[in-house]
C-alpha cells in the first residue's frame, strides 16, 4: 500500500571542538589527488572538498540489551595473526561509541542496512518492536532501508512503524501513543501489486549546507522466499540493481551526484574476524556471495554500498562497471560493530571524490559508560515485560547453542515439535525446523535473578521470536527425501539451509559431492528403518517452512494440514515437561546427521 510519510523531525547536531582522525582499515586502492584534501587549495579556493562521515550498522533485531553468548561476540585479528573474542553490543553501548565517533564531525549522517526490527528478543517482540524504533530515534539514525524481516507482520505494520499510531489489536502499551519512527525508512524495490508504486520512499537525499547525499534503500528480491506469505501479500519484490540504477538517475536528474545504496543483501567473507583485509590480495579477493555480483553490476553513479543481511563483517572495495573501485561494508549484526566511513564530497562537482573513500569497522565494545537515556528506555520496556518474561519454562545443565550445521538448540527445537506434534495426533512421524528460525541457544550462566540453569520466558522468546505455528502434514516417502535433498539444491544449492531434524530421523551428508547427491540417500533412516518411497508420513514443521519458505518448496504440497499452537508454547511445554530444577535437560548431542566432509 502506498504511505504518506509524516515529517521528519530532523535534529540539529552540536559542533564539538574535539577532532578524532579515522585510523582506517581499508581505504580505495587510488590515492588521494594532490589537491583533494578539505582545505588545501593547491590554487583551488579553499573548502572544496568537505570530509562527511557516514556510521552504519545492520541486523540489529531489536537486541537492545547486550545479546549472550556467541551473538554478543566479535572476533578481532590481532597484529601476530592470532585472534581474540570481544564482547560486544547492546544500544546503551552503541549509543555511547556512535555520540563519541561524531565529535568533531560537524557533517556526519548514520546510516542503516535493513533489519533493524523483526526476530526481535521479548523486550521489543512483545511490544510489536515499538522499543527499538524509540531506541533508533535516540541513536540519531538518519535513514534505513528495509530488510527481509521489516515484513514480518506486514506492510501494514510497517507503515505503523514509520507513521506511529497504536498497534490496531494490541492497542497502547503506555500512556503515550507510539510516535513512529523519526527517519525514514526506504522500500525502492518493494511495490504494492495494485498501484506498482513502491509502499515507502524509494530514496531520500541528506542536505547540510551545499552539501548533499542521496540514498537509495532496497531489500533482497528473494524477500518472499524467506518471510510468511502473510507478511509479503500484495506486495512485488524488483530487482535490486535495476532499481538502485534507476533511482540512481532520477537522483542525477535532481542534481545529486553523491549516491549511497542501502542494501539488504550482503556477502560471505573469507575470514570472521571483523577486520581482517578483504583487499588482500586483490579488491574484493576476501568475499563471495550475491552482494559481489549486485557491486559489480550497480550504475558507477553510486559512491558506495552499505550492505547487511548475512550477519557478517566486511569493509571490501569492488570494482564497478566502470572498472573503479568502490566501497562495499557490512557491520555484523546486533549491534555488534558500526562501520566508520569517511566520503570525500568535491564541491565542483557535487560528488564524492571515491579516491578518498575511507572505511572502517568499529566495535561497540562494552568498556565504556553506558548512554542514561537508553538504560531508561531499556528500563521503562523490561517492567513491563518483566510478569511475562522472567516466568521459568525449563532448566538446562549446560549451555545449548545455535552454532553448527545441526545444532543442539534446533534440534531442542525439532524434538519440541515432534513431542507436540505426537499430542496433537499421535500419527506424527517426525519433525524439521528451519536453521533461521533458530534466532540464539539458551545460556547456562543466569541473565538476571532467575538462577544459572534456568530458563525464562523471555530467553525462549529470543530463540524463537517469530510466532509461528507448528503445522502437521502428510507427505510421501518420496516427497520427505525430496525435501532433504532441497536443503542443498535448488535455490539453496550455493548457501545449503540444513534443516533440524527430531531425535528419530538421521541421515549422512556427504559434502565432497555436489547438489542433491550430497544427501545421501541409502542413509536416511527414521526411527532405524529405511524412509518407503510410497509411504505417507506425518511431519510437523513450522508454519513458514508448511508454506514453503527458504526454497522448501515440496513442503508447501503438504495435505491433511493440521494447526496447532505457536511454537514457542511448544518449545516451553517441552522443556516444562522434561526437566526440573534437580534433573536438568542435558544439550542433545547433535549427531543425527552424520557430515562427510
Amino acid at each position: 500500500m502506498q504511505t504518506k510519510p509524516r515529517p521528519f523531525r530532523r535534529r540539529t547536531y552540536a559542533l564539538l571542538a574535539s577532532a578524532a582522525g579515522l585510523a582506517t582499515a581499508a581505504a580505495l586502492a587510488s590515492a588521494l589527488p594532490a589537491d583533494a584534501h578539505p582545505g588545501k587549495g593547491h590554487g583551488h579556493q579553499p573548502g572544496r572538498y568537505q570530509d562527511v562521515q557516514l556510521l552504519s550498522f545492520n541486523d540489529l533485531h531489536g537486541n537492545l540489551e547486550p545479546p549472550s553468548g556467541s551473538s554478543g561476540r566479535v572476533t578481532e585479528l590481532q597484529s601476530d595473526g592470532t585472534t581474540k573474542t570481544v564482547d560486544a553490543g547492546g544500544v546503551e553501548y552503541l549509543a555511547t561509541h556512535l555520540r563519541e565517533a561524531r565529535k568533531g564531525h560537524p557533517y556526519s549522517i548514520t546510516a542503516a542496512g535493513g533489519d533493524m526490527v523483526g526476530a526481535s528478543p521479548l523486550i521489543s517482540g512483545l511490544f510489536h518492536d515499538e522499543p527499538t524504533i524509540e531506541a533508533l530515534n535516540k541513536l540519531d539514525l538518519d535513514v534505513t532501508t528495509v530488510g527481509n524481516h521489516e515484513f514480518d507482520e506486514g506492510a501494514r505494520e510497517l507503515a505503523r512503524l514509520q507513521n506511529g499510531g497504536c498497534h490496531p489489536t494490541d492497542g497502547c502499551y503506555t500512556d503515550q501513543e507510539f510516535e513512529g519512527a523519526d527517519f525514514p525508512y526506504l522500500a525502492a524495490n518493494v511495490l504494492d501489486e495494485k498501484t506498482n508504486k513502491p509502499i515507502l520512499k524509494p530514496y531520500w537525499v541528506w542536505k547540510k549546507k551545499d552539501v548533499r547525499i542521496g540514498f537509495i534503500g532496497v531489500t533482497l528480491e528473494g524477500t518472499p522466499n524467506i518471510v510468511s506469505a502473510d507478511g509479503v501479500k500484495g506486495l512485488v519484490f524488483k530487482d535490486e540493481v535495476e532499481t538502485i540504477n534507476k533511482y540512481a538517475r532520477e537522483l542525477q536528474r535532481q542534481g545529486v551526484q553523491s549516491i549511497v545504496a542501502l542494501v539488504h543483501e550482503g556477502g560471505f567473507p573469507s575470514s570472521s574476524s571483523y577486520n581482517y583485509d578483504c583487499d588482500s590480495p586483490g579488491a574484493g579477493a576476501g568475499i563471495s556471495g550475491p552482494i559481489v555480483d549486485i557491486a559489480k553490476n550497480v550504475t558507477p553513479a553510486v559512491d558506495a554500498l552499505v550492505t547487511g543481511h548475512t550477519h557478517t563483517a566486511y569493509v571490501c572495495t569492488i570494482d564497478d562497471p566502470a572498472g573503479h573501485p568502490r566501497m562495499v561494508t557490512s557491520a555484523a549484526s546486533f549491534g555488534r560493530l558500526y562501520t566508520d566511513t569517511t566520503l570525500t564530497y568535491d564541491r565542483r562537482t557535487g560528488d564524492i571524490a571515491r579516491t578518498a573513500v575511507q572505511s572502517a569497522n568499529r566495535v561497540v565494545t562494552r568498556d565504556v559508560a553506558k548512554a542514561p537515556d537508553l538504560t531508561q528506555l531499556i528500563s521503562k520496556w523490561n517492567t513491563l515485560a518483566a510478569p511475562i518474561g522472567n516466568r521459568a519454562i525449563g532448566y538446562i545443565s549446560a549451555d545449548v547453542n545455535n552454532t553448527g550445521t545441526e545444532s543442539p538448540m534446533g534440534d531442542l527445537i525439532a524434538d519440541a515439535q515432534f513431542a507436540y506434534g505426537r499430542e496433537l495426533d499421535p500419527e506424527t512421524d517426525l519433525a524439521l525446523m528451519n536453521p533461521g528460525g533458530v534466532r540464539a541457544g539458551l545460556t547456562y550462566a543466569a541473565k538476571g535473578a532467575e538462577g544459572d540453569g534456568v530458563v525464562t520466558y523471555a530467553e525462549g522468546f529470543t530463540v524463537q521470536p517469530f510466532a509461528n505455528t507448528v503445522n502437521l502434514q502428510d507427505f510421501t516417502g518420496a516427497q520427505l527425501i525430496q525435501v532433504l535433498k532441497e536443503q542443498v539444491s535448488g535455490s539453496n544449492a550455493a548457501a545449503p539451509k540444513i534443516l533440524q531434524p527430531s531425535k528419530n530421523l538421521t541421515y549422512t551428508l556427504d559434502l565432497t559431492k555436489s547438489g542433491a547427491d550430497r544427501v545421501v540417500t541409502d542413509s536416511i533412516r527414521l526411527n532405524g528403518a529405511a524412509v518407503d518411497p510410497a509411504a505417507t508420513y506425518r511431519v510437523a514443521t513450522n508454519s513458514f517452512l508448511a508454506g514453503g519458505g527458504d526454497g522448501f518448496t515440496t513442503l508447501g504440497l503438504g495435505t491433511n494440514d493440521l494447526v496447532g499452537t505457536d511454537d514457542l508454547a511448544a518449545l516451553a511445554q517441552y522443556l516444562t515437561a522434561n526437566s526440573s530444577a534437580a534433573s536438568p535437560l542435558a544439550p542433545p548431542a547433535a549427531n543425527r546427521i552424520t557430515i562427510v566432509q
